[in-house]
């Protein structure tokens, strides 16, 4: 579990993550696919991961495995049962053999699932009105947390049935663990609300849970980490300093081997956590009326603009490596060999990429190759007309669907 932070100086060097060692420090983020149209693995969803393996990347991530039907943001979202073992498996075995390790983000939507396309009553501290499913969801009582937190455990054993190295929990972006540690969002009076200690019960909660399941079921061991939102960016939302004794309590409770750093909420500022051109034209086009209007209308409030630079988060992350012993994960604008040293340099002993991995799934192998000459870049231009893909078949569009590419 954790140790005492080094400072590393190659990326491409083999590197332990609590029980796994992969072949360097390069995760491919969680990225939401849009290839399980039944809920289920397909094919798509296999090439979608074997790519960035087949590339160079010590692990790739699965988003997003939903621990329950009700947990997810969409109804054609994969959620982990009996069910979806036999394609899991053949989707870690088709990442090992290229070489990488593969983990699974697990976590609950909360106010962020669809409940009209899951067919299933969705859950928040407090009932919540999501504008995109238009419907509440229910206020999450003592026995629905009891439930999701065991829901956890139980995604974790069948990621290990699967064949997975890794989980990843998702604590980040105001989905149900996160909601809850909003100040914004978690008006409850109880034992899940007012004081920090108490809203932090539920994330808490899923980590001890995952551990337990982790360290208790057969004989292989997998990596445990979570995804913990810095900060929202919004005022009333989570403050980097709550954030930050969040993860020290995380670190002190000892169930993660790595923490990675996100920023920004779904439901009220999901481009705090991207950078760069804000799609509305595309945004809207993805929904029908009235979501399309209103979107069109008053999109540019939700959809704030946050002009893109290199390593966007490192100085929020900066706060995190300062006090935290546990390994961390550097999100956000990596797309180089030299961001890549930098984030070495700095502590983190690993960096994670998204949308520069969607454009060029080979991008990995190229840079090392390259070695420190630094001639290549990614061709990425943070334009962003990826993220309303998501709703159809996630692509970056400058190079294709990435059907049209080949392993």
């Amino acid at each position: 579990m954790n140790t005492p932070s080094e400072v590393f100086t190659d990326v491409f060097g083999e590197a332990k993550l609590g029980p796994v060692t992969l072949r360097n420090r390069i995760i491919k983020a969680a990225t939401f696919e849009a290839s399980t149209p039944n809920a289920l693995v397909t094919d798509d969803l296999i090439k979608y991961h074997q790519l960035p393996a087949a590339g160079g990347v010590g692990m790739t991530t699965v988003a997003y495995c939903a621990v329950a039907p009700g947990g997810r943001t969409d109804g054609w979202q994969l959620w982990m049962r009996p069910e979806a073992v036999p394609g899991l498996t053949r989707l870690t075995e088709a990442v090992h053999a290229e070489g990488a390790a593969i983990s699974a983000q697990i976590g609950h939507a909360g106010p962020v699932a669809n409940s009209r396309t899951n067919k299933a009553k969705a859950l928040a501290p407090v009932r919540f009105f999501n504008p995109l499913s238009m419907r509440f969801a229910k206020k999450a009582s003592a026995e629905d947390i009891r439930e999701v937190t065991e829901a956890h455990a139980n995604a974790a054993r069948l990621a290990i049935d699967s064949g997975f190295d890794a989980v990843e929990i998702h604590l980040g972006h105001n989905y149900l663990a996160s909601s809850f540690l909003s100040p914004l969002i978690n008006q409850r009076r109880d034992e899940f609300g007012g004081s920090l200690e108490n809203r932090a019960k539920v994330a808490r909660g899923a980590v001890r849970a995952v551990r337990d399941a982790v360290d208790s079921y057969g004989d292989k061991k997998i990596a445990v980490i979570a995804k913990l939102t810095m900060t929202d960016g919004i005022r009333g939302g989570i403050p980097v300093h709550e954030a930050l004794q969040t993860a020290k309590w995380l670190e002190e409770d000892g169930g993660l081997d790595a923490l990675e750093l996100t920023a920004g909420s779904s439901l009220v500022n999901p481009m705090y956590l991207f950078h760069g051109e804000v799609p509305l034209k595309e945004f809207a086009g993805a929904f029908k009326p009235p979501i399309s209007w209103g979107m069109r209308m008053t999109g540019r409030k939700f959809l704030r603009y946050y002009p893109y630079r290199e390593a966007y988060l490192l100085d929020l992350a900066r706060k995190f490596r300062a006090e935290l012993k546990m390994p961390l994960i550097l999100l956000g604008g990596i797309t180089n060999r030299e961001t890549m040293d930098k984030a070495m340099a700095e502590g983190f002993e690993f960096v994670a990429m998204g949308r520069a991995l969607l454009a060029e799934p080979d991008l990995i192998n190229r840079i090392k190759a390259d070695g420190q000459a630094h001639t290549v870049k990614s061709i990425c231009d943070h334009c962003n007309k990826c993220m309303p893909t998501i709703y159809s078949h996630t692509h970056c569009v400058l190079t294709g669907a990435p059907d049209t590419l080949t392993v």
